[in-house]
C-alpha cells in the first residue's frame, strides 16, 4: 500500500511541476488576449474520471505536448473533483461551474475545448487513444478552422 501511495505522489508531483496550467480563468483569458494564443479549456474529474486521468498521463504530461503548449496555447483546467480531500476552494469551484454552464452544458468528462482569444469555440474533443503528436495535430486542425 505504501508503494502505491509513493508512486501516486511521485506521479502527481511530476505532473504538477511539469505543467503550465493557468490558475484562474481571468488570468487565462488575459494571457490569451495579450499573446493572441488560443485557450485549451479542459473539463476534468481529476480524482474519479478514468479517461481524464489517462488524458493527463498520456497527453498533457508528455514532453511533446508540453513543448507544443508552451509555444502555442494557454492552458486552463476546470476540475470537478468528487473526493472530499480534493475539493477546490469555493471561488474556484464556482468559477469552474460557470465555465461548465457556458462551454460544457452536457456535462461530458473529459471535454477539451479550444477557444480563440475572443472566447469563441474553435473546436471540441475528448480523450482519444492516440499519440501526443496526433492529438496536437487534431488541436492544430481545430485552430486552423478559425
Amino acid at each position: 500500500m505504501k508503494k502505491i501511495i509513493f508512486i501516486s505522489l511521485l506521479f502527481i508531483c511530476q505532473f504538477v511541476i511539469a505543467q503550465e496550467w493557468v490558475s484562474s480563468w481571468a488570468n487565462a483569458t488575459e494571457k490569451s488576449t495579450t499573446s493572441n494564443k488560443p485557450i485549451l479549456l479542459v473539463f476534468s474529474g481529476s480524482d474519479w474520471c478514468a479517461p481524464c486521468i489517462k488524458l493527463d498521463r498520456d497527453i498533457w504530461a508528455t514532453t511533446v505536448f508540453q513543448s507544443y503548449a508552451k509555444e502555442h496555447l494557454i492552458l486552463y483546467k476546470a476540475d470537478f473533483p468528487r473526493r472530499k480531500d480534493n475539493q477546490l476552494p469555493e471561488l474556484l469551484a464556482s468559477e469552474n461551474k460557470k465555465l461548465a454552464e457556458q462551454y460544457n452544458t452536457k456535462g461530458y468528462f473529459p471535454l477539451v475545448v479550444l477557444l480563440s482569444p475572443k472566447k469563441e469555440i474553435l473546436g471540441q474533443t475528448a480523450y482519444l487513444n492516440i499519440s501526443p503528436e496526433a492529438y496536437i495535430e487534431k488541436l492544430q486542425d481545430m485552430a486552423s478552422n478559425e
